[in-house]
């Protein structure tokens, strides 16, 4: 399905409407509307937007038209360009993946901002459900602690049901616990309807993937590893998208890898050869992905640094 409606091979824009400083010249400038064709020239049927709450909400609850200008616009560029759209939540009211830099608490445990996500995803329905061709919902980025498994599992049920009041047909992605770790996609229940897809996220082997990232105390910072030093091969990718494949296949249910990618202290040589391998696994499974990122964010893959092996990169995201 995924596929055949061009959702398979996809490129995040992550950094714009989300992790970001909202500063009016940053959300006007970081994506502009030549990157749309840049990213289609790549081979791309569609692009990821991880937005915000704040971003679409003001702090009064009422909608903010500037902030869904920007995504109708950003709607309205990739379908020019040809792409499909996964519009992606990715801070909601009380949750945030980001431990370090957000102060987000108690959507797990408070209906109030239970609700709070219900009506923004019911907005978002209103306005963007009736073309379910080309634009697609993702929940909610990066569920973090398996202790939030249950109540998340329903409100993905609640919270599905009045999405699907006004759009019955859109396709919507549903990620785990431990942010969205492939191995935790046997917690989620089964789907609401056959328009719901089990979505997953990798960056394993995570000392690779993140060797000198600054921003988590899991990896020492000043280490630094090859592909072949930290495991990488297709029977690791194998093993760790099991469980997530055999419940998929349990329920009917397609896979989507929504992010993947490797940190920009990594070469590009061994950045290539990390993507090759995933590649092959996702190509044996059928798996729809979608690459982290298209501009900085420290994985950003229209960096100058990818430019000798970009031909060959595009081949295999």
């Amino acid at each position: 399905m995924l596929k055949e409606m061009g959702f398979y091979k996809g490129i995040n824009l992550g950094g714009w409407l989300s992790q970001c400083d909202y500063s009016e010249e940053h959300l006007d400038s970081f994506i502009k509307e030549e990157d749309y064709a840049v990213i289609a020239g790549w081979g791309a049927d569609h692009v990821r937007i991880p937005f915000d709450y704040n971003i679409i909400e003001n702090e009064d609850r009422t909608y903010n038209e500037k902030g869904f200008a920007r995504i109708d616009r950003a709607v309205s560029l990739s379908r020019k360009n040809g792409l499909n759209v996964v519009l992606d939540l990715h801070k909601t009211a009380g949750f945030s993946f980001d431990y370090y830099s957000e102060n987000e608490s108690g959507f797990f445990e408070n209906p109030f901002l239970q609700e709070r996500f219900y009506r923004l995803w019911e907005e978002v329905a209103r306005r963007y459900g009736n073309d379910p061709e080309h634009i697609a919902f993702e929940l909610l980025n990066e569920v973090t602690d398996m202790e939030f498994m249950e109540m998340w599992n329903r409100i993905v049920r609640v919270c599905i049901s009045r999405i699907r009041a006004i759009a019955p047909e859109t396709i919507i992605f549903v990620g785990s616990c431990h942010n969205n770790s492939a191995d935790m996609v046997y917690l989620l229940e089964k789907p609401y309807d056959n328009r719901v897809v089990y979505n997953m996220h990798c960056y394993e082997p995570l000392k690779f993937t993140h060797q000198g990232a600054y921003w988590t105390n899991a990896i020492v910072e000043s280490d630094r590893f090859t592909a072949d030093e930290s495991g990488v091969a297709p029977e690791l990718f194998e093993k760790l998208f099991s469980t997530a494949i055999d419940k998929a296949r349990e329920n009917g249910v397609e896979l989507y890898c929504g992010e993947y990618g490797v940190i920009d202290v990594v070469s590009p040589e061994e950045t290539l050869k990390w993507y090759r391998t995933i590649n092959t696994v996702f190509e044996k499974y059928g798996i729809s992905r979608c690459a982290w990122s298209y501009r900085k964010m420290d994985f950003g893959l229209s960096d100058n640094r990818l430019d000798s092996i970009r031909p060959e990169l595009l081949k295999v995201i």
